[in-house]
């Protein structure tokens, strides 16, 4: 097996690499029914979709899963492991970490510039981000035109950055999310009609109604329809903190999820805000995540008080073995983990806002932030890669690799750079998969987990090199289609191993496996998990589903630096049908 691309001094940059980032490069034939989905770029996929969706094209396979209501391994299955074997892993792909969720100074609650944050991301060692300034009524109309030249002018500054442009959706009837597009000539276009025309903010539809629901479905379906019509090469939409205030059902997830055009690829495993949790007077104080809510009148009635917390500062639906993110893969459709900084106001950075009488309201931005006297100590975020990062498993360094990673789920998170590198893969009759794959075979078939982690050599931005304790195997079966959408438990997930990798030194690779596992009817799925075990508790579902998992986070008392977490995207192996 091929190692990824190592870099020795810590920053994920190679400048080697083109700084077109193809920006414009030709589309493919998404008419020819001869070429698989998993061969499109996700432009052509975009438009096949939408023309099935249109009914101009043949049915085919529905691109939102990988099941049919059996369980059992579909043509989407066999295309995207046709995807991940034409692509090995360690052969030409690396890591670029990125952050998809950063405010600036066109947020009503933000004040850095956009260079600010790339210049920072750039040095804390991202290769790619995104700018998502909150949809509102000032930046539909300002914000998303205004902003776009200094995005621009940051994209030619910083040619080795990937450079988004991007809003925070406020989801009719939900909580936030990310929605960015690949840039080119309409992104400002695109971005605008969606902000005006679906933002929840915007439309006043904040509250949860069925027709504010629907109305969701339809910003999603407009997005598919911006990329079908070629109008952007691609779009992508993730959902933020989202069991922060409750108010993300199961079955809004499960329908942003199955909307045509796989536009909505998944969710905030941990959010941004980590610094949110030390205590006062040095720190604000409140939960990591600045997660210290209870239940309001828009939240979903079955979730349980602990979901307003974190959990080793991983949400609650991801932190769970065995609860609402497993309840979505245990269908064997594909929903996705991320990390990123929420970043709006850094924990000890001197920065003020600019222009005390600058008038948000009338321009649609604050003025340039300006040196303050103090280090400010009840601001909970930090700078783009300072803490947390996404890693996407990318073939090219370019904006389209960069969105087909994220759409595929070659991705795994980590806080405080626990990790310096790994691969993972699942292997059985005689083929292979990473991360975000599936592997169809005969039943019978036994199937065999692969994992090579390089523990961390180099200090992370807190000044010590980070000691990655254990890693766990988390894993269950793949039972089909929920009959009830508000589903969140899977009870046949459990951690199937753990390993104790603390002996291991710095820098070294550790080799672990587990099964062979015999393929039955159902199908199976896994995930892996890792911390530096320095906190840890039974999971929510018993101790015997997992007995060592993420510790409920103390509010106003967690310093998220001693309780470090690693949490990868699964693989499926699913029966042939």
């Amino acid at each position: 097996m091929g190692h990824h691309h190592d870099h020795p001094h810590g920053h994920a940059h190679s400048h080697s690499h083109s700084h077109r980032h193809d920006l414009d490069l030709p589309v493919g034939p998404a008419e020819d029914l001869r070429v698989p989905d998993a061969e499109l770029a996700p432009s052509d996929l975009g438009r096949r979709n939408f023309l099935r969706a249109a009914g101009l094209l043949g049915a085919g396979v529905a691109a939102a899963g990988f099941v049919t209501e059996q369980g059992t391994g579909t043509a989407a299955a066999s295309e995207q492991e046709a995807w991940h074997r034409s692509r090995r892993h360690g052969k030409g792909q690396r890591w670029l970490a990125g952050d998809h969720h950063i405010h600036t100074q066109f947020s009503s609650d933000g004040k850095y510039r956009v260079i600010d944050h790339v210049q920072h991301a750039s040095a804390y060692g991202l290769d790619w981000m995104v700018i998502t300034d909150h949809g509102s009524d000032q930046h539909a109309k300002i914000g998303v035109d205004t902003v776009n030249p200094l995005i621009r002018a940051a994209r030619q500054e910083f040619d080795d950055m990937l450079v988004f442009q991007g809003l925070e959706w406020n989801i009719p009837a939900a909580e936030h999310g990310t929605v960015f597009v690949h840039p080119g000539a309409n992104e400002v276009a695109v971005l605008k009609t969606f902000e005006s025309s679906f933002d929840g903010s915007v439309k006043k539809a904040t509250g949860s109604t069925p027709a504010n629901e629907a109305l969701a479905l339809q910003g999603l379906a407009y997005l598919a329809s911006a990329v079908g019509s070629r109008e952007v090469k691609d779009a992508l939409m993730l959902a933020n903190h989202p069991a922060r205030k409750g108010i993300d059902s199961p079955h809004e997830i499960r329908g942003w999820r199955d909307a045509p055009g796989r536009i909505a690829v998944g969710m905030e495993g941990a959010p941004g805000h980590q610094a949110a949790g030390l205590p006062k007077p040095l720190g604000p104080g409140s939960g990591r995540g600045y997660y210290d809510n209870a239940p309001g009148k828009d939240s979903f009635a079955g979730y349980p008080l602990e979901s307003y917390r974190t959990f080793g500062g991983f949400d609650w639906m991801t932190a769970t073995v065995g609860g609402l993110w497993d309840s979505l893969l245990a269908e064997g459709k594909p929903w996705w983990i991320t990390a990123n900084s929420d970043s709006h106001s850094v924990y000890l950075d001197t920065a003020v806002r600019g222009g005390p009488d600058s008038d948000f309201a009338k321009q649609g931005y604050y003025a340039d932030p300006v040196n303050g006297p103090t280090p400010d100590t009840g601001s909970g975020d930090y700078w783009p890669g300072y803490y947390s990062r996404t890693h996407v498993g990318a073939d090219h360094r370019d904006y389209a690799a960069v969105m087909q990673g994220l759409r595929d789920g070659r991705v795994w998170v980590d806080h405080g750079r626990l990790v310096q590198d790994l691969d993972v893969r699942v292997r059985a009759g005689g083929r292979e998969v990473g991360l975000g794959g599936v592997l169809t075979v005969k039943r019978g078939t036994q199937a065999q987990l692969v994992v090579r982690i390089r523990k961390q050599s180099l200090p992370n931005w807190a000044q010590f090199v980070p000691q990655l304790a254990k890693v766990d195997a988390i894993g269950g079966t793949v039972t089909g289609p929920v009959a009830d959408r508000d589903t969140f438990a899977a009870p046949q997930t459990r951690v199937l191993r753990s390993w104790d990798v603390s002996t291991a030194a710095a820098g070294e690779w550790v080799e672990l496996s587990y099964g062979p596992v015999t393929v039955g009817d159902a199908g199976v799925y896994v995930r892996l998990r890792g911390s530096d075990g320095k906190r840890t508790a039974p999971g929510l579902r018993g101790a015997a589903v997992d007995p060592a998992g993420p510790a409920i986070d103390v509010e106003g008392n967690a310093n998220p630096w001693d309780d470090l977490w690693f949490y990868t995207n699964p693989i499926w192996v699913l029966p042939r049908a």
